[in-house]
């Protein structure tokens, strides 16, 4: 088995349920936390009990250079006017080759924000957007290629 570079050039592909939003540059914002609360044993003054309490998640910010998949991103965006379907989502952590690097499977997914770019003919750099999106925790998944 070859090994792969993990440092190489990594892309982020998302899928909102069945449907392909595209290849993000940038991903931020994967990541959890579990609230602590202490609680002391009277009599015990050596130990203190460490209890999980909730978990939050933070919000995912996807960048990249506006691409035809933008319309997609809008009418996701859209779709909330007339309702909010909390789909699930799909972050796939992709080599330039599209080999796997890792895959994150997201639960109740939500738009939260999207900064489309700012067009100017004075400004000649490549047009970004960003989508920030919020989620209630991570599925199991499973990557299609072993270690």
């Amino acid at each position: 088995m070859t090994r792969q570079d993990p440092a190489s050039t990594i892309y982020f592909k998302l899928s909102i349920d069945d449907d392909d939003l595209g290849f993000f540059q940038e991903c931020e914002g994967l990541g959890s936390q579990v609230e602590i609360e202490q609680r002391v044993d009277g009599g015990n003054n050596g130990f203190v009990y460490q209890l999980p309490t909730r978990i939050t998640f933070s919000n995912i910010r996807l960048t990249r250079p506006v691409t035809p998949k933008s319309g997609a991103v809008a009418k996701w965006i859209s779709s909330i006017q007339t309702g909010i379907d909390r789909p699930t989502a799909q972050i796939v952590a992709m080599r330039a080759d599209g080999s796997e690097v890792a895959r994150w499977g997201l639960l109740d997914v939500l738009p939260v924000s999207w900064q489309g770019p700012s067009l100017s003919p004075n400004n000649p750099a490549v047009a970004m957007e960003t989508l920030e999106i919020a989620h209630h925790g991570f599925t199991d998944t499973e990557s299609d290629e072993d270690d």
